[in-house]
């Protein structure tokens, strides 16, 4: 039995519907710290140049670009919710079973934060 025979399908077309729609509020998000740099102090290479380290880092985390794999939808999650791309909010509506598991997860370690259920 392979990991993807384990994702249930309810769970996997919600991740599917979903994960544009969250990848397209976090890139908002990094446009808004982009222009914020771009506005801030410093000359204009400074800040070119640290555009281009943020951009180079950015676009490589799971809320600019994500590998749609049905054995990988809980990584993704854990990914997504490492990096503050989403919420534990952002999984209501998955199963009670993939929450408690992704929970567990980010609680082992340290990355679970209890104001957030």
């Amino acid at each position: 039995m392979s990991v993807a025979d384990n994702v249930k399908e309810a769970d996997w077309r919600l991740f599917r519907s979903r994960l544009p729609i969250w990848q397209e509020a976090y890139m908002e998000r990094l446009n808004r710290e982009y222009i914020a740099l771009l506005s801030g102090t410093g000359s204009a290479s400074e800040k070119f140049w640290e555009l281009e380290k943020r951009m180079r880092e950015d676009k490589r985390r799971g809320g600019v670009v994500m590998r749609m794999s049905r054995s990988d939808m809980e990584l993704n999650l854990l990914s997504l919710l490492s990096d503050g791309v989403i919420s534990i909010a952002d999984l209501d509506g998955f199963s009670e079973e993939l929450r408690e598991k992704l929970a567990f997860v980010l609680w082992g370690r340290g990355d679970w934060d209890h104001g957030d259920s």
